[in-house]
């Protein structure tokens, strides 16, 4: 089942995240509020933004992106809060460097990476509109320079010190959208940002995908409750009986989660495999 209509999605919802960050102007000058550096242009890698991918388990809605200095960059809304989020960046880095080297890179030539993550939650809890990490030397405090940043932007932050005025227009527009009736803004960037979602929110093709993704991602959810019900069930058979191939591949096949569940207490209550098949 669908979660949200096509036309009610805002900037964050993965799906409209993806699909307007696809735009590489747009996408470009959200890297440079984020980082607060220059970029020239990115090319955004469409192949792994928007796509459903059965490597990964699952619809995949964060942006990756490089520049022309090969830097890589991959960015994320994040709504709900999560404990382990500099874990996800972890892992996140860990891909980008994995890409990098099965296409060829070595070691010493990998490029710079960074993970971007737009929270609609402060993920420290320190009031700040932008947390920077990166690795640094223990001893000395200093950054040991390899590479690898993560940035963690705060919708909901409290101290605007240092912080550039363009990016809290971005911020408060996160924040805000969807949640307020109008958005008071003069910001340009802004503007062109709704803009782009409303244009996106009369394309129908975009529409279809989104619906698309969502039956995917249901579908996925479904798969992984009946797979999950099918082991609790054949643990609980296997823990008092030597069950037979044939009764493990009719339970594998079968999709019907209640019936599964009936199966389960079922085999909890007999005393021998045959009583259990009997009142499959």
């Amino acid at each position: 089942m669908i979660t949200r209509k096509f036309k009610e999605l805002t900037i964050r919802d993965a799906f409209m995240f993806a699909a307007v960050m696809s735009d590489p102007e747009i996408c470009c000058r959200v890297l440079e509020l984020a980082l607060g550096i220059p970029i020239s242009e990115v090319h955004i890698q469409t192949e792994k933004t928007m796509a459903y991918h059965s490597e990964y388990h699952g619809v995949r809605l964060d942006v990756y992106a490089a520049d022309a200095d090969r830097t890589r960059f991959n960015v994320e809304m994040q709504v709900t809060l999560q404990k382990f989020l500099p874990k996800r960046s972890r892992y996140y880095h860990d891909q980008i460097d994995m890409d990098a080297l099965l296409t060829g890179d070595s070691y010493e030539s990998l490029p710079d990476t960074y993970v971007i993550f737009i929270c609609d939650f402060d993920p420290f809890g320190e009031g700040l509109y932008r947390y920077s990490t990166g690795t640094v030397c223990g001893e000395t405090g200093k950054s040991i320079g390899d590479g690898v940043k993560t940035v963690y932007l705060n919708a909901h932050g409290k101290n605007r010190d240092g912080i550039p005025e363009e990016l809290m227009q971005f911020l408060d527009y996160v924040k805000n959208t969807g949640r307020k009736e109008t958005i008071s803004t003069v910001d340009p960037f802004v503007r062109h940002l709704q803009n782009t979602i409303d244009t996106i929110k009369q394309d129908r093709s975009m529409e279809e995908r989104y619906m698309l993704l969502e039956e995917m991602m249901r579908k996925e959810k479904q798969e992984g409750r009946q797979e999950m019900a099918v082991q609790f069930l054949i643990d609980s058979l296997e823990s008092k009986f030597s069950v037979p191939d044939s009764l493990t591949k009719k339970i594998m096949s079968e999709m019907d989660i209640s019936k599964l569940q009936s199966w389960f207490l079922l085999s909890l209550k007999v005393s021998s495999l045959e009583e259990f098949e009997r009142n499959m």
